[in-house]
């Protein structure tokens, strides 16, 4: 008798809704992951960092739809929105006026929430697989370079993570540029 394989993108999927953490690879970098609404993984994904909670994070999503829940749309002129979408599926993180909703933790002590649209395959895969955005933080200890291949991120987390997808990164050299939707002020490149 033969047994199917196991979709892995399904796999990571289903860790994330178990509140897991999981590792797949991003534009430029190996990302971590989990739920952003469920607190106890985003505690278990900062344990893993060892980073302080303070420092918030950024969320990926497939589709607008899947970042445009975290957005204050009373605060964020149309432009703006507009200014991002055009530049959507893409390399480009953008930090919005959050929604009273967000839950602190993930945007730390920070006023505005970090958000992409990710082009990226697999990730993009992972985010429609499990129905929405995820958490996606560089899968590195606090202070220690970003993992850029699995085998990296596997040495440094070994069975902390519920799940790693292995591929090929999106071939960016830097992490992604961040902007401030509002402005358009640069605040990495």
């Amino acid at each position: 008798m033969t047994t199917p394989d196991l979709d892995p993108i399904e796999i990571a999927a289903t860790v994330l809704r178990a509140g897991g953490v999981v590792a797949y690879p991003t534009e430029a970098v190996y990302g971590l992951g989990c739920d952003p609404r469920n607190v106890r993984a985003f505690d278990a994904l900062f344990a893993l960092k060892q980073r302080p909670p303070t420092q918030g994070v950024l969320l990926i999503g497939a589709d607008f739809e899947h970042v445009a829940p975290y957005i204050d749309r009373e605060a964020t002129p149309s432009a703006a929105i507009e200014r991002a979408r055009a530049s959507w599926p893409g390399p480009h993180t953008w930090i919005f006026p959050r929604a009273g909703n967000v839950p602190s933790w993930i945007a730390g002590e920070h006023r505005g929430i970090a958000l992409r649209v990710t082009a990226h395959p697999l990730a993009a895969q992972l985010c429609r697989a499990f129905g929405g955005a995820l958490v996606s933080t560089s899968a590195n200890r606090h202070g220690q370079a970003p993992a850029r291949d699995a085998r990296t991120v596997r040495a440094a987390f070994g069975d902390g993570l519920g799940a790693l997808l292995d591929g090929p990164l999106g071939g960016l050299e830097q992490p992604t540029p961040i902007r401030d939707a509002i402005s358009g002020a640069s605040i990495r490149d």
